[in-house]
C-alpha cells in the first residue's frame, strides 16, 4: 500500500519560527522512516501557491504561534480541501486566545487564576488593578514569549518592550508546582512535572539543554493526578480539539489546581514535553507522528 504524500509545514512568520523549525526536523525524520513521501514547505505568504504545486494528501502542521496555530493556516487548508493534523479553525483560534479559553473552561468547571486584561499603555500607565504578585503575558502568544512575573519591588516592563502586542493578560501569580498534561482524542496520556533549575519555565528553559528537570509521571497525590488528567481531557473536548494538545497548570502550595492554557500545537522538539509524556504512555515519537498523520482531516 502506497504511503501518503505529506506536506510538512514549518517555519512560518511568527516569533516562534525557530521552535517550528526545530519541531519540523524531528517530524521530517520520523515521517521518512515511516515511509511517507515528504515535502517540506517553509511557510510564507505564498503558501497557497506552494500547496497547489505540491498537491499533498495531508498537511502536517509543525507551525507555532501567529498564523500557524491560531486558525489561519487551518482555514486555508479547509478552503483548499487538504486534510491537516491537529485542531481545526475554531478550536485553534479559541485556544490561542487565553481569555476565550478561560471563558469556555470555566463553563465546564475548570479553575483558572484571577485575571485582568490590559493594553500596553495601561500597564505602563499605572492602571493595574490586580494585586502583586502577578504574571504579564500576551493574550495571543506562546512559548512564554514576552512573559513577566511581577513581584513586590519589581519594575514593570517598559512600553517599548511590550508595545508590539495589542492586549495582555495580567494573571494572579500562583506559587506552586508546574505541571503539564498531554491529551489525545482518546484520552489523557499522563501528567509531567517541570522543575526549572532557575526561574520559571520560560523560553530559555523550554528550548535549552540542561536547564529543566522533568519528572514523569509527576510525583503528586493520585487524586490530584486524576483530576489533572480528567480536567485536561474535558478542556480538549470542550474546545473540540483534535489530534494532540497539551494543557499547562499550577498545583498550588495548598493543593489546588489552577489551569493556565491549552496548546493545540505542542512542540515536537528534542526538549518538548508531549513526546516525553507519550513515551511513558507507550507511544514512541514515530507512533505519535503517525497517529497525527493518520487522523488528519478537514474539520470545518
Amino acid at each position: 500500500m502506497t504511503k501518503k504524500h505529506v506536506a510538512l509545514l514549518v517555519g512560518g512568520l511568527s516569533s516562534e519560527r525557530e521552535v517550528s523549525l526545530m519541531s519540523g526536523k524531528g517530524v521530517e525524520i520520523s515521517l521518512k522512516e515511516l515511509g511517507y513521501k515528504v515535502t517540506v514547505i517553509d511557510v510564507g505568504r505564498d503558501i497557497a501557491k506552494k500547496l497547489e504545486q505540491t498537491a499533498p494528501d495531508v498537511a502536517f502542521i509543525a507551525l507555532h504561534g501567529t498564523y500557524g496555530e491560531d486558525g489561519c493556516i487551518q482555514g486555508l487548508l479547509e478552503l483548499m480541501g487538504i486534510p491537516y493534523t491537529h485542531s481545526g479553525v475554531m478550536s485553534s483560534a479559541i485556544a490561542m486566545n487565553k481569555l476565550f479559553t478561560k471563558h469556555i473552561g470555566r463553563d465546564v468547571g475548570i479553575t483558572f487564576p484571577k485575571h485582568q486584561i490590559c493594553m500596553p499603555e495601561e500597564i505602563t500607565g499605572g492602571k493595574i488593578q490586580i494585586p502583586r504578585p502577578f504574571v504579564i503575558k500576551p493574550v495571543n502568544e506562546g512559548s512564554s514569549i514576552c512573559t513577566y512575573i511581577i513581584k513586590e519591588g519589581d519594575n514593570l516592563p517598559e512600553y517599548e518592550d511590550i508595545k508590539q502586542y495589542k492586549r495582555f493578560l495580567l494573571e494572579q501569580y500562583i506559587k506552586g508546582r508546574e505541571l503539564t498534561v498531554a491529551v489525545a482524542d482518546f484520552g489523557s496520556l499522563g501528567v509531567l512535572e517541570l522543575k526549572p533549575k532557575k526561574g520559571f519555565y520560560d523560553y530559555k528553559n523550554k528550548y535549552s539543554s540542561g536547564t529543566t528537570d522533568y519528572r514523569m509521571p509527576a510525583d503528586i497525590d493520585k487524586k490530584i493526578y486524576d483530576e489533572a488528567m480528567e480536567s485536561s481531557y474535558k478542556l480538549h473536548q470542550a474546545l473540540e480539539c483534535s489530534g494532540i494538545t497539551r494543557t499547562d497548570m499550577i498545583l498550588s502550595d495548598n493543593g489546588n489546581l489552577y489551569f493556565l492554557e491549552i496548546n493545540t500545537h505542542p512542540g515536537l522538539t528534542e526538549f518538548s514535553l508531549v513526546p516525553k509524556i507519550a513515551k511513558h504512555a507507550g507511544m514512541s515519537y514515530a507512533q505519535l507522528v503517525e497517529y497525527l498523520v493518520e487522523n488528519a482531516s478537514c474539520k470545518k
